[in-house]
């Protein structure tokens, strides 16, 4: 089955048709960045660029980075704000005229990591957390994923969410070396051993093609791997949610 995947992150959407029978991207990914926060009509409109790019005409599978129920959006803490209470599956599906399939995106990058990529045939507990804008997380136990939210928990003596601390974006805005970002990450997934006791660990999100680079900072008792789909984790995924709603 062919299905299109759209990541929407905090800077930029993704997408691309995907063969959601082996996850691979059947055209080149297609980028439009979203320098400011989009209103959620503009959102749409950049949807409906990304399915009108590759003239698609079936299922869409949309991942977005906060709390998914069914399809309706309940936090938006990297995107604009009136997000929050808006049926996403609705919104979308009126601007592509395509039946569009919601998902957290984070999860969405577990999906395709468990289908097709660093924990394919791992029946064990596994934790993702995917590195950008913000943290995203999941955890998947017998190859079932579970979205969570634990990249918002209050972090150090002002209690500021840990994303504030430990994504991605930080290290570039303070201009931190892989050395110190890597021992902030170091610090965040060993209270995350601690909570969860996952057998195996992956980072997605863009930062995971550099994890030679600060994969040696973080030292967890787990198995720490990079995901396999990088920062494309979230397209596939996506796609395959909708497959799976079809």
């Amino acid at each position: 089955m062919k299905t299109l995947g759209i990541d929407i992150g905090g800077s930029a959407l993704k997408g691309a048709p995907v063969d959601t029978t082996t996850g691979k991207l059947l055209a080149e990914r297609f980028r439009i960045d979203t320098p400011e926060n989009l209103s959620p009509p503009d959102m749409a409109r950049a949807v409906a660029a990304m399915v009108a790019h590759f003239k698609w005409k079936g299922p869409v599978g949309v991942g977005f980075p906060g709390v998914i129920e069914d399809s309706t959006i309940w936090t938006s803490a990297n995107l604009d704000k009136s997000f929050i209470g808006c049926d996403g599956g609705k919104l979308f599906a009126k601007a592509t005229r395509c039946p569009v399939a919601m998902i957290n995106d984070a999860a969405a990058a577990g999906v395709a990591e468990m289908h097709f990529g660093a924990g394919r045939g791992f029946m064990g507990k596994t934790l993702l957390l995917t590195l950008g804008t913000g943290v995203g997380s999941c955890l998947a136990y017998q190859g079932v994923v579970v979205p969570l939210e634990i990249g918002h928990f209050p972090w150090g003596k002002h209690g500021k969410s840990v994303e504030k601390y430990v994504a991605a974006s930080v290290r570039d805005q303070k201009g931190l070396s892989w050395k110190e970002w890597g021992g902030r990450l170091h610090e965040y997934v060993e209270v995350l051993e601690k909570l969860l006791w996952p057998e195996l660990i992956i980072i997605g999100g863009g930062i995971s093609a550099d994890h030679a680079k600060f994969f040696k900072h973080v030292k967890p008792r787990a198995k720490l791997v990079p995901a396999e789909f990088f920062n494309n984790a979230g397209i596939v995924g996506a796609a395959l949610w909708a497959a799976e709603k079809k």
